[in-house]
């Protein structure tokens, strides 16, 4: 059988690509926004959500196309492929998600929420209370998960990190301080997953993402960032080059001085 649904509203959490977000909402304090549609008597709808703490979010992969009977999941412990029943993975028969947010707060028809793990734009299918009663089941059999190592790092960004991070973000690149806790804090250090290269003679690793380096090292408990810096050649960024990403100008603008140095 088929059926026909339509989005509630959709959410606005400024995060553009998967490697932003987590695998769950729960490791990450991104805050973000559902905007629902008006003139559909959502306001009603919303009576008494005040005072929930938490919410489930009912929502589609809008971005994914097509499934697989079997993922590989991000955790680390395994690398065998897992059935897509028996995981959290986007790619669905279906594609839908649920995620259990913390509410922050209702204005008309705007719900502030955190620990979302939602891309901006995500279209919203609906919206049900958290109710511990039912919904929590702490000593619950997780099957493969429990052979499975859950990795989660303290991830420290130095100053320079973060300014340049803001830098990059506002001026329409992606939030490279959000990708660095995201993927160096709740994933393996992982060469087959990530783009990785190093340590270095000083212990120094390189992460790469699109056309963006950050730098880190390994302290006793907590991975450091200390850098980020552009990908590109200083040839490549001639004016005639080739742009194939679109974002040749921005890394001007970086590496022209507008942010901290780029010391490597």
């Amino acid at each position: 059988m088929k059926y026909t649904f339509e989005a509630i509203g959709h959410i606005r959490t400024g995060a553009r690509y998967p490697q932003e977000v987590p695998r769950q909402g729960v490791l990450t304090a991104r805050r973000g926004t559902i905007i629902l549609e008006k003139q559909r008597n959502f306001e009603a709808a919303l009576a008494d959500l005040a005072g929930v703490e938490r919410i489930w979010i009912i929502f589609v992969f809008d971005r994914v196309t097509g499934w697989r009977p079997k993922v590989r999941p991000p955790l680390g412990g395994t690398e065998k492929k897992i059935g897509v029943f028996a995981t959290r993975s986007p790619h669905r028969p279906n594609p839908i998600g649920i995620t259990c947010a913390r509410l922050e707060g209702i204005r008309e028809l705007e719900l502030d929420v955190s620990e979302t793990d939602l891309l901006d734009g995500t279209p919203i299918l609906d919206i049900k209370p958290y109710i511990p009663l039912a919904d929590a089941f702490p000593d619950a059999r997780t099957g493969w998960r429990e052979q499975a190592e859950t990795v989660l790092k303290q991830v420290i960004l130095d100053e320079k990190v973060l300014e340049k991070s803001l830098f990059i973000s506002t001026h329409g690149g992606p939030d490279l301080a959000e990708f660095c806790r995201v993927q160096l804090g709740t994933r393996d250090l992982d060469k087959k997953r990530l783009r990785l290269s190093g340590p270095d003679e000083h212990g120094v690793f390189t992460l790469a993402f699109r056309t963006w380096r950050m730098l880190f090292h390994l302290e006793d408990d907590f991975i450091r960032v200390t850098d980020i810096f552009s990908g590109y050649s200083e040839e490549e960024l001639l004016p005639l080059s080739a742009d194939p990403y679109g974002d040749k100008e921005l890394h001007r603008l970086f590496c022209q001085g507008s942010v901290p140095d780029t010391d490597r």
